[in-house]
């Protein structure tokens, strides 16, 4: 009786851990491979919304070219930046550095950088948001749906835009 009920409780543990797995594999099934665990998650609801035309492609085309015009630098990458999901929907900086982007504050910062090098875009100056919109709004704009930046060692922050 002990033997079935010890046997039939690990089989059912084993069916909790499978499901749970599978259930976080879903949720981010690139935690443990371009990254750690995010130690923070946050929302950002942005102040745009998603352009008529956006689309898988114009997303990879978009990264495609801030990666080019980081490669034409005369130093190596900083950070490699990609794009995953079926509709290449997640956008992912992972620092090439020890020592970098490894604080939410340094994230953040990056960010911010970001919104000052694409408040001089065209798409900002046609709809005159260029004072207005952060690099967040940018990526709304662009159809992303999550942006996580990690030091490529033991820190993670993932923003949800919405």
């Amino acid at each position: 009786m002990i033997k079935n009920v010890v046997t039939g409780g690990l089989a059912l543990f084993a069916v909790f851990v499978l499901y749970a797995g599978g259930a976080l594999a879903k949720e981010d099934r690139h935690v443990g491979y371009y990254y750690p665990k995010p130690a923070n998650i946050e929302t950002y609801t942005a102040r745009a919304r998603v352009l008529e035309d956006m689309d898988r492609r114009k997303r990879i085309e978009f990264v495609v070219t801030m990666v080019n015009a980081m490669l034409s630098r005369p130093y190596p990458l900083p950070a490699s930046i990609f794009v995953k999901g079926d509709q290449a929907e997640k956008l992912i900086i992972v620092s090439n550095e020890e020592g970098r982007l490894n604080t939410i504050y340094r994230a953040r910062a990056l960010l911010a950088t970001m919104t000052s090098s694409v408040r001089d875009t065209e798409i900002f100056k046609k709809y005159s948001v260029e004072s207005y919109f952060t690099f967040l709004d940018l990526l709304k704009m662009l159809g992303f749906k999550k942006v996580t930046v990690s030091d490529g060692d033991a820190f993670t922050h993932q923003i949800l835009i919405k």
